[in-house]
């Protein structure tokens, strides 16, 4: 998590977000606030969305938000990291870092594919018609132009990236075409010698033939595979165009169950007039409207640049117009007589009845877009449903066919559990039951054998019981060996009777396969003469072009090695010239007059840098033999000042022992003891 939120944190503080977060900031910044970021991020994904880019998230309700960033999610392909589609979604609603972090993420790493992804959505999304529209004349005809066009548009856009990405230019061209030239000459070449050594081959023209077979052959088979390719795409358009009319089939039928011819009409009828409607006098109410401002744009576009001034005085004749026209309704309403005007009321009905007929229209018209909308969230939802793992969605009659459904089985589950009940529960009893049977079958056996003890016949029911076990498994041995010797009989006269059929039955059978067995025989000795002929052939063939493999292998090597020793003698001549071409010049620059050209020549840089060499080792040589003269007295006088700081330590420590010279015992003020006198003598 800490490593993601830093590279979130990076990213962000690259163009073109520019964003001055730290970790914590970051991690401390509110859903709202998240949810912006997000919305920004998918902002330069997708620069045609200006929407994107000027909204406020603050400004906006949370589910048009949410739809937005799903929308845009499915356009990407993103798939979340979690399989519970509900807490995602209402993560993103809710502004959830733990869901926003692994999106931003995503969407950092791959910024230049998503951009593509997002460019191509624009011109690929299909457009999902209504079933009703679709049934009109000219529309499949538009929509199946419409996914040509589409088609067209992928071409295009796979050839453009791939001259994007080729990065040839006319040098590389011509370049490349100079050494494919070179190539072919070589191959011409090539292709002569051995020419020349195939024709003196006695197999040559067969072999020949063999070849040009073989190639064709690959040719035709290169051919099948791009027809197969082609008839494979063909096929899975076509299926496509099956399963989107299927979904309009069912649309229909769906939009079509429970209506009568009746309602039919009248829904029909209804639609009619309100289109006659829009077309006959909205439309053109619009067309004018819209003309007449496209004239007075033209005029002002026509018009020269105006100043103030013109301003200033248009505005005044503005309002001298607005003055006279209130003047004159004033007039109007002190001279005019309402009780006289008759048709006054039937302008304000007919104004009001104009005014609800286009709120009317204007009402219709927002439901049909409420509604087209809500048929592409319902798709989009499905979508999302069917990619999630989802089933598909039931609807009508269908869900009510479900639902019943459910309902008889939650009753027949219901019936089956209470029978399972009362089985366990008879169960119980029974196992209870089989209990107490066999505690009072153990107190009787126990009963007879102490009754036995006394009688002095101890066992004699057991071993009746043994006898009577015995008898009746003799018995019913016996009754199996009988019933086992008449089945035997039994099956063995079916056997010889379904024998004898089948050898009737068989009979002409026999004599038909007689002839057929020999002309067997004689097509197998021939298919054994014609593929011993035919490994023969293919022996010598292998052998031959095994052969000519070897051969054309040596020359490959051959050619290789020459083609090095061309390449290493051609640098090794390069280098030769380069160094004849210097050497050259500096004869060129030793033997001239000009003394500022000699003095570039190597010789005389080169004893310029000896001489230099030299002094400076002179100097080094003077340098070592002046230290190694004061070596002895520097080394003297190094272990002097060393014996000066050990006499001074240990002054220092015999101070610090008697607390002073002042306090020594037969010591006067001001004088040094004599220990120490005597040390400085010696040393000095």
């Amino acid at each position: 998590m800490s490593e993601q939120l830093k590279f979130v944190v990076q990213e962000l503080a690259k163009e073109p977000f520019n964003k001055k977060y730290n970790l914590i900031s970051f991690d401390s910044l509110e859903q709202i606030q998240l949810l912006q970021v997000l919305n920004d991020v998918l902002a330069v994904v997708d620069p045609k969305e200006m929407d994107l880019q000027q909204i406020d998230i603050r400004e906006e309700s949370s589910d048009q938000t949410a739809i937005r960033i799903f929308h845009m999610l499915r356009v990407l392909k993103y798939k979340p990291p979690t399989e519970d589609v509900s807490a995602f979604r209402s993560g993103i609603v809710q502004g959830d870092k733990f869901v926003i972090y692994p999106i931003l993420e995503w969407l950092f790493r791959r910024i230049p594919e998503l951009k593509k992804r997002a460019y191509l959505a624009h011109f690929l999304f299909k457009i999902d018609v209504p079933a009703e529209i679709m049934q009109e004349d000219q529309i499949p005809e538009l929509y199946s132009q419409y996914e040509e066009l589409m088609e067209q548009f992928k071409d295009l856009h796979k050839q453009s990236d791939n001259l994007k990405n080729s990065g040839y230019n006319t040098a590389e061209i011509r370049k490349d075409i100079s050494n494919m030239e070179d190539e072919k000459e070589q191959l011409n070449k090539r292709i002569e010698r051995l020419k020349r050594k195939v024709e003196s081959h006695p197999n040559s023209q067969t072999m020949m033939n063999v070849a040009r077979n073989l190639r064709m052959e690959r040719d035709r088979e290169k051919k099948l595979a791009e027809q197969r390719q082609e008839q494979s795409t063909l096929i899975q358009h076509e299926e496509q165009k099956i399963r989107r009319l299927q979904q309009q089939l069912h649309d229909t039928r769906q939009a079509g169950v429970g209506a009568t011819p009746q309602s039919l009409l009248q829904r029909l009828e209804e639609e009619t007039r309100t289109n006659k409607y829009i077309v006959t006098e909205r439309l053109p109410k619009d067309l004018l409207a819209r003309k007449k401002t496209l004239q007075d744009l033209q005029k002002v576009v026509a018009e020269p640049a105006m100043g103030q001034s013109d301003l200033d005085r248009l505005l005044g004749q503005i309002q001298e117009l607005n003055s006279e026209i209130n003047q004159l309704i004033e007039k109007r309403m002190r001279t005019g007589d309402p009780t006289d005007d008759k048709s006054s009321l039937f302008k304000q009905q007919a104004a009001i009845i104009a005014h609800k007929k286009e709120a009317a229209v204007t009402m219709y018209r927002e439901i049909r877009e409420d509604y087209s909308r809500c048929m592409q969230e319902m798709d989009q939802k499905r979508e999302v449903v069917k990619e999630s793992g989802g089933g598909e969605v039931l609807k009508g009659e269908d869900f009510k066919r479900y639902v019943n459904k459910l309902r008889s089985k939650s009753t027949i589950y219901k019936k089956k559990r209470q029978e399972i009940a009362e089985l366990r529960a008879e169960y119980g009893v029974l196992s209870r039951t089989e209990e107490i049977l066999r505690n009072r079958d153990e107190n009787i056996n126990q009963q007879l054998e102490l009754v036995e003890n006394k009688k002095g016949v101890a066992g004699y029911r057991q071993t009746q019981d043994e006898l009577e076990k015995v008898s009746s498994v003799k018995s019913g041995l016996d009754d199996r060996k009988g019933k086992t010797l008449e089945d035997i009989s039994d099956m063995v006269q079916r056997l010889t009777r379904r024998i004898a059929e089948k050898k009737t039955a068989l009979a002409p059978i026999i004599k038909e396969l007689r002839p057929m067995r020999q002309k067997s025989q004689e097509l197998t000795g021939r298919h054994e003469e014609k593929k011993q002929a035919y490994d023969t052939a293919a022996a010598g063939l292998e052998s031959n072009m095994s052969k000519l493999e070897q051969e054309v292998r040596a020359y490959r090597e051959e050619v290789t090695q020459d083609e090095g020793r061309y390449h290493y003698l051609n640098c090794m001549i390069n280098m030769l010239e380069i160094q004849q071409q210097k050497v050259a010049e500096e004869m060129k620059a030793y033997t001239s007059a000009d003394p500022y050209a000699r003095k570039k020549t190597f010789r005389d840089i080169f004893q310029r840098k000896i001489q230099e060499q030299e002094n400076l080792g002179k100097g080094l040589r003077e340098q070592q033999k002046s230290v190694r003269e004061s070596q002895v007295p520097s080394m003297r006088q190094m272990k002097m000042w060393k014996d000066v700081q050990r006499l001074m330590e240990c002054k220092q420590r015999c101070f610090d022992q008697t607390g002073g010279f002042a306090g020594s015992a037969g010591v006067g003020y001001g004088e040094a003891p004599p220990a120490m006198l005597e040390e400085d003598r010696l040393v000095m």
